[in-house]
């Protein structure tokens, strides 16, 4: 039993420190002047009501994870 709890809390340490750097990440994107406007991102307008993804900066960025991921598995 004091094992489970001892894996549990480190599961909620882990846990914490990643939702901490997921907010650091957050509050400095806003701050980087082409991430979410790169050509291929997608903006329509309609009257008073504005759809927007960022198709191109998803694939972007879920390619540099990929390739982080990558060199930090081996």
């Amino acid at each position: 039993m004091p094992d489970d709890v001892s894996n549990l809390g480190r599961l909620l340490v882990i846990g914490g420190v990643v939702l901490a750097a997921v907010g650091v990440v957050v509050l400095l994107a806003g701050k980087v002047p082409f991430l979410g406007r790169l050509p291929g991102d997608i903006v329509y307008h309609k009257g008073g009501t504005t759809f927007y993804f960022p198709l191109v900066t998803c694939l972007l960025l879920s390619l540099i994870l990929s390739l982080l991921l990558s060199l930090l598995r081996r």
